[in-house]
């Protein structure tokens, strides 16, 4: 996993996503291992967790071994979901391009 991706799990969803994102964006990557679009959208969520750094922070979530992803209605993974004071504000399903994320992004990144 890329150095400003961490992964989050059931147990500290709350913390690292609902309140980390009081202070700042959160763009979670719901994937699972056996996903294709997953893995090729992987270097793209790497790279913006780069470029994005101390603005936006980046995690990602394995749906087939946490449960939270059910909570919000994750129906096909690579799902991002974009996080702003402690609620879902954006949504992107399927391998999306790099500058399509960005597009989402520049709504809550100054």
């Amino acid at each position: 996993m890329a150095d400003n991706v961490t992964a989050v799990t059931d147990g500290n969803f709350q913390a690292e996503v609902i309140e980390a994102s009081k202070t700042q964006p959160v763009m979670v990557d719901f994937w699972a291992e056996w996903c294709r679009p997953c893995h090729m959208l992987a270097p793209t969520v790497a790279e913006i967790a780069t470029q994005y750094a101390g603005k936006l922070k980046v995690v990602k979530l394995n749906v087939d071994e946490n449960q939270v992803a059910t909570s919000f209605n994750i129906r096909g993974i690579p799902t991002l979901l974009i996080f702003k004071d402690g609620k879902v504000t954006d949504q992107l399903v399927g391998a999306v391009p790099k500058d399509k994320i960005e597009g989402v992004l520049s709504n809550y990144i100054r």
